[in-house]
C-alpha cells in the first residue's frame, strides 16, 4: 500500500530515505539561495524603481521571471509552454493545482497574482507575495467597490492580474467550476469595455511510475511535507503551460457567461494535453 506519510489525501511520495534526504539538500540549498537572493535583489532595485516609476514596475518583474524559470532548472522539472502570453494590461485566469503554480505562471509571463488577504500574513510566502506586488483582496461583497478601485489602478499601470477562479487548489487532474463572483469586478463600466482576459491551463506530468497526482497540493496537505516530497523525488516530471487566445470582457453578457467560457478553455487545455 502507498505510504500516506503526511495526509490521507496526499498522493504517494513517501518519507525520504537517506538518498532522498541527500536530494532534498542538493536541491533545497540552491533553491533557497535563488529565491531569497532574488528577493533581496528585487527589494534593492525596487528602492530606486519605486520613486521614479511609482506603481509601474519596469524592471523588477523580470527578476521574478528569471527566478521562477531557474527554479525549475534547479528542481529538475521540465518546463514547456505553448501559445502567446497576452500583450498589454489585462486579467489572466488559470487552474490551481500546486504551490508550483506560482513558479510556472511567473516563468513565462510577467504577472501579478490576486490572492486572499490572509496570504499576506503567512510567514515566508506572505513576504514573497508582498514583495512581488501581489494584490490582496477580501472575499466578501462589502469589499467589491474597493477591489474595483484597486484593479483599476493596477490595470492602468499596465499590470496583468492573475487569479484562480476555482477558489481552491485541486489534485491537478481536474478543473473545478469557476466561481462567477470572482469575475464581477471586471464588469465595472470603467473596465469592461477595454479589458482583455486570457485563460491559461497548467498541466503537470508526474515522474515516471509516480501517482499522477504527485505535484497536486490540495485539501488538508501541509506545505512543508509536500515540498520535501517534491525535493526528494528520484526522478522529476514536467509542467506544461498553455496560453489560450485572449477574449474581450465586453463580448460577454454577464460574469456567469465569462466564467463558463474561461473554464471551458482551461478544462479543454488540460484534457487535450493529458490525452496527448
Amino acid at each position: 500500500m502507498a505510504d500516506t506519510w503526511y495526509s490521507k489525501t496526499t498522493p504517494p511520495g513517501g518519507r525520504p530515505d537517506a538518498l532522498g534526504w541527500m536530494r532534498v539538500v542538493l536541491r533545497a540549498v540552491p533553491l533557497i539561495v535563488l529565491v531569497f537572493g532574488g528577493l533581496l535583489l528585487l527589494l534593492l532595485v525596487r528602492l530606486f524603481e519605486r520613486p521614479f516609476c511609482g506603481m509601474r514596475r519596469p524592471v523588477t518583474p523580470y527578476i521574478t521571471q528569471v527566478v521562477c524559470w531557474t527554479a525549475f532548472v534547479l528542481l529538475g522539472i521540465k518546463y514547456t509552454s505553448q501559445g502567446a502570453p497576452m500583450q498589454g494590461a489585462g486579467a489572466v485566469v488559470a487552474n490551481h493545482a500546486s504551490w508550483l503554480d506560482i513558479f510556472a505562471l511567473n516563468a513565462r509571463k510577467r504577472i501579478y497574482f490576486v490572492s486572499k488577504s490572509e496570504v499576506a500574513r503567512w510567514p515566508g510566502i506572505g513576504w514573497l507575495a508582498r514583495a512581488t506586488g501581489t494584490v490582496f483582496i477580501q472575499r466578501d461583497r462589502s469589499a467589491v467597490r474597493d477591489q474595483i478601485a484597486v484593479f483599476r489602478a493596477r490595470l492602468a499601470a499596465g499590470h496583468k492580474l492573475l487569479f484562480f477562479p476555482e477558489g481552491t487548489s485541486t489534485d491537478g487532474l481536474q478543473v473545478l467550476p469557476f466561481k462567477p463572483a470572482l469575475f464581477a469586478a471586471f464588469f465595472d463600466p470603467m473596465l469592461r469595455d477595454t479589458l482583455q482576459m486570457q485563460a491559461v491551463s497548467v498541466v503537470y506530468q508526474a515522474p515516471q511510475g509516480a501517482d499522477p497526482r504527485f505535484y497536486g497540493w490540495w485539501g488538508d496537505m501541509a506545505f512543508g511535507p509536500h515540498l520535501l516530497a517534491t525535493l526528494a523525488a528520484k526522478r522529476q516530471g514536467a509542467v506544461h503551460v498553455i496560453y489560450h487566445v485572449p477574449v474581450r470582457v465586453a463580448d460577454f453578457a454577464c460574469r456567469k457567461a465569462l466564467a463558463k467560457a474561461m473554464e471551458e478553455q482551461v478544462r479543454a487545455g488540460l484534457a487535450q494535453h493529458r490525452a496527448a
